[in-house]
């Protein structure tokens, strides 16, 4: 048994926004992870690989990260996740800040089920566990699956997430950082929302903003 998935990245969307598609190697089962723009991408992708679709997981509500919501959700018919502090970013453009990036619209759908700290996301023979990290948003997460985690806009490569939008807290975004990613293994990889990916150990020594 795999675990770990396997992992496709996409960069969509006018910001360049990671959208991850995460797949169990043996049941082809996947979730598209920030499904941020380009939905004819996205879609591409999973249909190349053949993979069964069964969420899409929203890492928090703002416009960058939810651009194709609606469209990957009506071609594959699955239900949108967002953190419960969170859903109602997806449908305001004031809290998702789709009203200050002209590319945006009412650009999705209001979610499909509520996500909390703990909970557990079924991929086939994996799982992905939820860990609350809010900061950057109120209903900000991460998703871990074995050694690889989904930081969203948490944490990147030598920098943290933005804490200077509706909603955002510094304190709060460095608490869940230490608290929350900083005690998995130096060995995890880190798939962020933007930019390259990394690992905790590298954030642990060399991340000034830790």
């Amino acid at each position: 048994m795999s675990e770990s998935p396997f992992v496709i990245t996409l960069r969509v969307g006018p910001l360049e926004t990671n959208c991850y598609i995460a797949y169990d190697p043996e049941t082809l089962k996947a979730v598209v992870i920030d499904p941020a723009g380009d939905p004819e991408v996205i879609i591409s992708a999973i249909r190349k690989h053949d993979l069964a679709l069964v969420a899409i997981v929203v890492t928090h509500g703002h416009a960058d990260h939810i651009g194709a919501n609606e469209a990957v959700r009506s071609e594959f018919g699955c239900p949108i996740m967002v953190h419960e502090l969170d859903a109602p970013y997806l449908v305001d453009p004031n809290l998702h800040l789709g009203a200050l990036m002209g590319e945006y619209g009412p650009i999705s759908p209001p979610a499909d089920k509520l996500l909390y700290d703990g909970d557990t996301i079924d991929l086939g023979n994996l799982k992905l566990t939820v860990i609350h990290t809010p900061g950057h948003t109120p209903g900000g997460i991460s998703l871990l699956c074995g050694d690889i985690l989904f930081a969203g806009d948490t944490l990147f490569a030598g920098g943290v997430g933005r804490s200077d939008f509706p909603g955002g807290s510094h304190e709060t975004l460095i608490h869940s950082i230490h608290e929350k990613l900083l005690v998995l293994p130096d060995s995890t990889t880190v798939y962020p929302g933007h930019g390259p990916d990394t690992t905790i150990g590298a954030e642990r020594r060399s991340n000034p903003w830790l």
